[in-house]
């Protein structure tokens, strides 16, 4: 096989094995967002994982990226961005880029996605990965997340990729009236995804499922 036949035969098993992840892992367990099924099509996960790991990047499961860092399982990914109801208009706060692939998801669903992440290799790493792979529409700042990204407020939606105590009041300062926010919230060893809704200035939280994450550091979190 030449190398470019070889390079056509990963990419066509790489894309089965996209496939194959959203039926099992998602459309199995009650995932239905046309916009998010598509999304997890389209974006490939292999491409935001160290080679070593590719040929588990499809797996039901989460997997390092260095730093004590972690890619999502993507059951959590398409479930995180589900429950932000995007319709292809809204600007996004993402905290935690980590790898840069739930950045990727949400570009593809969303209009505009603004991605904070406090470890600087992490944020040039993936701003490399989605450079190129060109998603034009995700910036990548390095930045304690806590904060969220002031001078690009408000958001329509916030998604939090890392687990905190509670909701830190910069981000939900900066969550447009209307907007939507997905976050773990708990212990910093295991937390409750919560959706907050920001109704006429007050706060809405609604409790969704039981998750791990990393946990989410800085002033208006875990300090270590």
């Amino acid at each position: 096989m030449t190398g470019r036949n070889e390079v056509v035969a990963s990419r066509e098993r790489f894309a089965r094995e996209r496939e194959k992840m959203v039926e099992q892992q998602l459309v199995a367990r009650g995932i239905t967002d046309p916009r998010v099924l598509a999304a997890m099509r389209r974006v490939p996960r292999h491409l935001f994982v160290d080679e070593a790991l590719r040929e588990r990047a499809y797996g039901d499961h989460p997997l390092p990226i260095g730093e004590g860092q972690t890619i999502s399982q993507p059951f959590i990914v398409g479930r995180m961005t589900e429950l932000l109801k995007l319709v292809g208009v809204e600007k996004v706060l993402e905290i935690g880029t980590g790898s840069g692939y739930q950045a990727a998801v949400l570009a593809e669903c969303a209009s505009r996605v603004c991605s904070v992440e406090r470890l600087p290799r992490l944020a040039a790493r993936a701003r490399q990965t989605l450079e190129a792979l060109a998603y034009t529409t995700v910036w990548v700042r390095t930045a304690n997340g806590t904060f969220g990204w002031p001078d690009e407020a408000p958001f329509d939606r916030i998604l939090v990729a890392a687990g905190g105590p509670s909701v830190p009041p910069p981000l939900f300062e900066q969550l447009a009236e209307g907007g939507r926010m997905v976050m773990p919230v708990g212990e910093a060893d295991t937390q409750r995804l919560q959706v907050i809704e920001k109704v006429r200035g007050e706060i809405r939280v609604t409790d969704d499922s039981g998750c791990v994450f990393v946990k989410l550091i800085g002033k208006y979190a875990w300090q270590t």
